[in-house]
């Protein structure tokens, strides 16, 4: 790819946010508030957090002001008005609502109330278009198949992934096909970006599809094995040879890495 980019969506937890036990990180977080509040360049984070608490990390971590925030694993996307203000995009919800026929999430939850071992999260990470639940780590492959087997022909997908954090297994439910990397394709072609002028940053199992959607990909170096590993051989069956960078750096340190490596930041 020979296009500059001049678009960063990066997941929050475990990538942008800095980790406690990384000195740099905030020193580089600094470096890249710095470089999206004096250019035009557009920054959009992509989390599986609900809005309010993307909202809140903004605020706890003193993150770059975003212009664009895909929130709860890719089933909402929201645009900034500016002073911390957000609005939902009507036109997405429409799409969403589509996919999944109208059938409420409430359908999908009497579905699988009676698979033992999941937990429904709380309230505020449930949404519109996402239905979410906790599960032991141990037992996450088995209760995904147990859903899988459940929910049949309905229209919904399912994401896993497990907390970098406390190790919780994470199961997301969503209109079929709805991941961040639909989210991120759709909010593309809304605004009129193409694919070269993207760069998607993350860390673990709920970003992989971006990371392999075609863009130009950073991976941390904190990211689980499993997700490097799957990352490398998409872009390798792809023939994909300058998409992907594997940082050395952890959490923000590495996303300011892969910046530099793709060039929408240079090495000042």
């Amino acid at each position: 790819m020979h296009t500059p980019p001049t678009v960063l969506a990066t997941d929050l937890d475990g990538t942008l946010i800095p980790l406690d036990d990384c000195e740099g990180n905030r020193r580089d977080l600094l470096r890249l508030r710095q470089h999206f509040a004096s250019t035009d360049a557009t920054l959009v984070f992509v989390t599986g957090r609900h809005l309010q608490s993307a909202q809140q990390a903004i605020a706890d971590f003193d993150l770059p002001a975003p212009d664009w925030i895909i929130c709860d694993v890719g089933s909402t996307i929201c645009q900034s008005l500016g002073s911390g203000r957000f609005v939902s995009v009507e036109g997405y919800e429409s799409c969403l609502e589509n996919l999944s026929d109208g059938i409420p999430l409430e359908t999908v939850r009497q579905t699988l109330q009676s698979i033992a071992g999941l937990r429904l999260q709380e309230p505020e990470k449930q949404g519109r278009f996402k239905l979410s639940y906790y599960a032991d780590q141990a037992d996450l492959s088995a209760l995904a198949q147990q859903i899988a087997d459940r929910i049949g022909e309905l229209p919904f997908s399912m994401i896993t992934s497990v907390d970098p954090f406390n190790g919780d297994g994470l199961i997301d439910l969503l209109p079929k096909g709805t991941s961040k990397a639909f989210a991120l394709r759709w909010w593309a072609e809304h605004v009129g970006r193409s694919e070269t002028e993207l760069i998607f940053a993350g860390d673990s199992g709920n970003d992989l599809a971006a990371l392999t959607a075609g863009y130009r990909a950073i991976v941390v170096g904190n990211a689980d094995a499993s997700v490097v590993e799957a990352t490398r051989s998409a872009h390798r069956e792809s023939g994909w040879t300058d998409r992907l960078v594997v940082t050395d750096q952890k959490a923000t340190s590495g996303v300011l890495e892969g910046c530099r490596f793709f060039g929408l930041i240079d090495n000042s």
